[in-house]
């Protein structure tokens, strides 16, 4: 047998005894992000993996399940099988900014993070200081999207740096653009809930300068 038919039957063999609970999940991630038309609004491919994302409030995303501004406030943990000695790019971003029916702003990007060394966020370096959401009043549901990267190495990045007390320069931005300026190629790991407007919103306006 030859080393090419080797590697491949090898291949086979460890997708198919891949745990049943990481094959639901790739398969669900991406049914989510077809479903809420994630694919093709912001990515072309969704991701095979899901990324795991916990508020401090004991939020949780669930694959596009509805979540209040005020419980997605504060900055998530975010978790996705990474591999210690890379690096990876994460962007939190809504294509519904003002609304889903008018996206005139799409995206509005809520967080993002390059250099991230395997799935240690908080090492990472951070492009855009996480901004939780803001959806306008009588907007209905908005989605917010979390996308995961692999590098290529590490990367210098030339975008401006933006903090969480102004909305300047958030609108606007393409994930999928951003991806391709850098190389980053299709997402590894994704995840997203919805949100519409609560009675927090107008703090974090506030916050914004809005």
């Amino acid at each position: 047998m030859s080393i090419s038919l080797l590697q491949s039957c090898s291949t086979l063999v460890r997708r198919s005894f891949l745990p049943a609970s990481i094959r639901l999940y790739a398969s669900a991630v991406k049914k989510t992000m077809e479903q809420h038309q994630v694919v093709p609004d912001v990515i072309p491919v969704a991701p095979a993996e899901e990324a795991k994302v916990s508020y401090p409030s004991g939020a949780v995303v669930q694959q596009g399940n509805e979540l209040t501004p005020t419980q997605v406030k504060d900055i998530p943990k975010v978790e996705w099988n990474a591999d210690s000695g890379s690096f990876y790019t994460l962007c939190m971003t809504d294509p519904d900014a003002p609304s889903r029916k008018e996206p005139t702003y799409r995206e509005w990007h809520h967080w993002l993070v390059g250099n991230i060394p395997g799935a240690e966020v908080a090492k990472g370096e951070t492009l855009s200081e996480y901004v939780g959401s803001g959806p306008p009043e009588g907007t209905g549901l908005h989605r917010y999207v979390f996308l995961v990267y692999k590098q290529n190495g590490k990367l210098s990045f030339d975008e401006p740096r933006l903090t969480n007390r102004s909305a300047d320069n958030r609108g606007g931005f393409s994930i999928r653009k951003f991806a391709e300026k850098h190389q980053l190629g299709n997402p590894v790991a994704g995840n997203l809930y919805q949100a519409q407007w609560d009675d927090y919103v107008p703090l974090l306006y506030k916050q914004l300068g809005a």
